[in-house]
């Protein structure tokens, strides 16, 4: 990784880490949960020789970034603000963004809250998906029930406090290999398939489990960063899906005019590459590519393949 850079920008001190020449269109790495900008270590460096400007920055509430205390500070206003700060302080244009997980909820939400300053869009598992019909936070209680992950991470405290009792086995346990296909995980019953994370975390014994996706000194960079951090300000994130949905009613429902590239896991279950079959039409410009063998942290799991496919579109759709 690069040495850090800060910026005030928005409203608090951001961490970022810049590399390659500055010249060209900037590409902006944006995590998920829960990572922060090591995660991007191996597209940071491969953009980088390839003569790309690469710019990955700790988003709000990880990393050496800020953590704001107001749930409501983690609202996609704020999140994709930063952002516009950021390429504001560094004196870009525009950009193209690039998100896994997370961030590619708000790399997507950028052309519509900001389409002045994209350049083009790459979403790495995380589909684009229109404003749906429901609160989010409903329909996934509805599908799933209280114990999903993402409905469990509601209850205030709770999950902050599973999940920093033991930060290295927290993050071992979320970045595993995956342990069924996508067709093996669907077709278990449905109190199977409840994504309950809290309660397979307490079983969890990392030592044991040959299905780490970190190797050891990795593993030892996440966990004391979220050791330093705990993991508060990610989990506000999600607890801004209700909040976000509420005020996004009057939003686009689809992205006309930008390139975009879509990355999907072939073996991702919670972000299966199903969900972007609808994308074309939802999305003027867009190109797809499926990276076999992988699970949900795709840029760590199969780096040199995410790194041909977006070295290939870059080279397609903005030339050095």
């Amino acid at each position: 990784m690069p040495a850090p850079s800060f910026a005030t920008v928005n409203g608090i001190r951001m961490a970022y880490y810049e590399a390659g020449p500055r010249q060209g269109v900037p590409i902006v790495l944006c995590h998920g949960f829960p990572e922060f900008s090591y995660s991007w270590r191996h597209q940071i460096a491969a953009l980088a020789a390839a003569g790309r400007w690469v710019i990955a920055p700790d988003q709000r509430g990880y990393g050496l970034t800020e953590c704001p205390e107001a749930v409501e500070a983690y609202d996609i206003e704020h999140l994709t603000g930063d952002l516009v700060g950021l390429i504001d302080h560094l004196g870009v244009d525009k950009a193209v963004f690039c998100g896994h997980d997370w961030g590619g909820i708000i790399v997507w939400a950028m052309p519509l809250l900001h389409p002045d300053r994209c350049a083009g869009i790459i979403g790495l598992n995380t589909p684009f998906t229109p404003r749906l019909p429901l609160d989010p936070i409903e329909m996934y209680r509805r599908a799933y029930g209280d114990d999903m992950y993402i409905v469990h991470f509601q209850k205030p405290g709770i999950a902050d406090a599973q999940l920093a009792a033991d930060p290295e086995k927290t993050i071992r346990y979320f970045m595993r290999l995956p342990g069924d296909s996508v067709e093996a995980f669907e077709a278990r019953p449905a109190e199977k398939r409840s994504l309950a994370l809290q309660e397979g975390l307490v079983r969890y014994n990392w030592r044991t489990d040959p299905n780490q996706v970190l190797r050891p000194e990795e593993a030892a960079v996440f966990t004391e960063a979220f050791t330093r951090t705990g993991f508060t300000g990610g989990i506000n994130w999600y607890r801004n899906f209700t909040r976000n949905w509420e005020r996004s009613e009057h939003l686009p429902r689809r992205i006309d005019g930008l390139p975009c590239l879509m990355i999907m896991a072939e073996h991702d279950v919670v972000l299966p590459p199903s969900l972007c079959d609808r994308m074309g039409e939802q999305i003027e410009d867009l190109e797809k590519v499926l990276i076999k063998g992988s699970g949900h942290w795709t840029q760590q799991e199969k780096p040199a393949e995410v790194n041909a496919a977006i070295g290939a579109w870059l080279a397609r759709r903005f030339p050095a």
